[in-house]
C-alpha cells in the first residue's frame, strides 16, 4: 500500500486525491464530492468556546512516563524544578520546565491495550480495536462537529505517520462509519528540501483563465440540462464544485502549506527535522484554519525504547521533543493563538516500571502520563498520581474518554453526546472506562 495514499477501503475517494487538481477534468469534482459529503454546520453553543483547533503531537511508540513527566527513584534521571510552583519534571527536557504553567500533566492515564497498532486506535479513537466495528479517531469527530475553515482541509495529519506499517495503524486517522470525508489528508515529511502539496497546485498547462473559461461552457450545459430537470441536489452541486475551485485557486490555501512563508530563525527554532518541521506545519495550518492538526514527525517505534531507555531519551528523543514542543507553546502565545488551540502530547501508552535485560522499557498501559493545554484548559497542573514505582494509578484513574471530554468542552462540542452506528449501536464521542461516557476533568476547564 502506498504509505502517503492509504486506502480508504470504501467506494469514495480517499482523502488524498481530493485535491488533485490534475485529474478533476479541470473542474475539481473529486473535491466537489468530498466538499458535498463533509457540509456539516458547527455545532451551536450558548457558551461561545475559547479553543478552535487542536494541535496533537503524536509520540510514535510509547513514551516513559518514568524518565520524563513523572520520574521516579527508579529512572536515571533526576527531577528539575519548573516556572508552574510545586510541578517537576525531568531533566532532559529543560526547555520545557520553562512553559509548564501553560501545560498541564496527567499522571494516571490507565489503557488496556499493550501492543503498538491496537494502543495507537485505543488512544486515537478512545476505543478498544474491534473486528466487528471500526469507530471514529478524535480528529475526525471533531472535522465533524466543527466543520471547515477557510476553504482548509479540516483534519490533516503529516507526516504519514507508522509509515513502515501503517495498514495496521489506519483506522487510529480514519473517520470510521462517519464517512470518508472525515478522514485524515496525509502530508509528506516537511523536512524534505524538496517538500511541497502539489495537489494544490494547477499543472503549468492549465490557468486560472483556462478554469473560467471552462466554467463558461459549464454554465451553457447546465442552462439546458436545469430546463429539463430540476432537481435540488444538480443546484446544490455547484455550492461544492465552487467551494472546491476557492480550494485550489486560493493563494492563502497554498501559503498555508509553504513552510518557506517562515523565517530561517523560526525554522530553526522549532528543529531542522521531521519533528521541528512537522510541528511548525501544524502551527501554520492551524493558523490558516484547519481544525484538527497531528504532528507525527517521530519515526515507527523511536519512542519505543526497549533498548538503551536512558541514552535514547537523552540523545535523540526528549532534545527534539523538548525544542518542538517549546517552540510552539512560545510561538502560539505570541501570535495570540494559544487560548485559542489546544495542544496535547502523548504517545500510545507508557513504558514498565522495570529495566529488561537491554537496559530498556517495555509496554505498559496501566500507568502512564500526557501533558495538554491552550485552548482554555489551564496549565500547570498535575492530575493524578503513580505509585512510588509509577506502576499503577494510585490516585484518579483517568480515561482517553475523559482526555476526549476535556478537549470537546473546550471547543464548544458537546462531550456526553454519541453517534449511532450502522448497526444501530450508540457509541459515546468520549468513550471511557466501560464504555461509559467520559468526564471534562475539572481542574482543567
Amino acid at each position: 500500500m502506498n504509505s502517503q495514499t492509504p486506502n480508504c477501503g470504501c467506494p469514495h475517494r480517499s482523502r488524498r486525491s481530493f485535491l488533485r487538481a490534475g485529474s478533476l477534468s479541470f473542474l475539481g469534482l473529486t473535491l466537489a464530492d468530498y466538499l458535498r459529503y463533509s457540509a456539516t454546520p458547527a455545532l451551536a453553543s450558548e457558551t461561545p468556546p475559547k479553543a478552535g483547533a487542536v494541535i496533537l503531537l503524536w509520540l510514535e511508540g510509547g513514551v516513559s512516563h518514568l524518565d520524563t513527566w513523572d520520574v521516579k527513584a527508579n529512572s536515571g534521571f533526576r527531577t528539575i524544578p519548573t516556572n508552574a510552583a510545586g510541578v517537576r519534571i525531568s531533566e532532559i527536557l529543560p526547555r520545557m520546565s520553562q512553559h509548564m504553567d501553560k501545560m498541564s500533566i496527567i499522571r494516571s492515564m490507565k489503557t488496556f491495550e499493550r501492543n503498538h497498532p491496537q494502543g495507537t486506535i485505543e488512544t486515537q479513537t478512545g476505543h478498544r480495536p474491534n473486528p466487528a466495528m471500526k469507530f471514529p479517531s478524535l480528529g475526525s469527530i471533531v472535522s465533524k462537529e466543527l466543520g471547515g475553515r477557510n476553504d482548509l482541509p479540516p483534519y490533516v495529519v503529516v507526516p504519514t505517520p507508522s509509515e513502515n506499517d501503517f495498514f495496521n495503524y489506519e483506522e487510529a486517522y480514519k473517520a470510521a462509519f462517519l464517512g470518508p470525508q472525515y478522514d485524515s489528508m496525509i502530508l509528506p515529511d516537511p523536512s524534505q528540501p524538496d517538500f511541497a502539496v502539489p495537489d494544490l497546485s494547477l499543472p503549468k498547462s492549465i490557468t486560472t483563465e483556462a478554469i473560467e473559461d471552462r466554467r463558461t461552457m459549464l454554465s451553457i450545459v447546465d442552462k439546458h440540462y436545469r430546463s429539463r430537470e430540476h432537481d435540488a441536489r444538480f443546484s446544490k452541486m455547484d455550492e461544492f464544485r465552487e467551494t472546491a475551485l476557492q480550494m485550489i485557486l486560493s493563494p492563502d490555501v497554498k501559503k498555508a502549506f509553504d513552510l518557506s512563508q517562515e523565517s530561517e530563525e523560526t525554522r530553526d527554532r522549532y528543529g531542522r527535522d521531521r519533528v521541528g518541521q512537522s510541528v511548525l506545519l501544524a502551527r501554520r495550518l492551524v493558523e490558516a484554519g484547519c481544525r484538527f492538526v497531528t504532528a507525527a514527525g517521530y519515526r515507527h517505534g523511536e519512542w519505543d525504547t526497549h533498548g538503551k531507555n536512558e541514552e535514547r531519551l537523552r540523545d535523540k528523543l526528549a532534545p527534539r521533543l523538548d525544542q518542538s514542543l517549546s517552540a510552539l507553546l512560545e510561538d502560539l502565545q505570541q501570535r495570540n493563538l494559544l487560548e485559542s488551540t489546544v495542544v496535547i502530547a502523548t504517545g500510545e501508552f507508557g513504558r514498565t516500571p522495570e529495566i529488561n535485560p537491554g537496559r530498556g522499557r517495555d509496554h505498559w498501559p496501566d500507568c502512564w502520563s500526557l501533558v495538554m493545554g491552550g485552548g482554555g484548559i489551564q496549565g500547570g497542573r498535575v492530575i493524578g498520581a503513580s505509585d512510588e514505582r509509577g506502576a499503577y494509578v494510585a490516585e484518579r484513574p483517568v480515561s482517553i474518554g475523559d482526555v476526549y471530554a476535556t478537549i470537546y468542552k473546550a471547543l464548544g462540542i458537546d462531550w456526553a453526546k454519541s453517534y449511532i452506528t450502522p448497526i444501530g449501536r450508540p457509541v459515546y464521542i468520549a468513550n471511557g472506562f466501560d464504555d461509559q461516557a467520559g468526564s471534562p476533568i475539572a481542574e482543567l476547564i
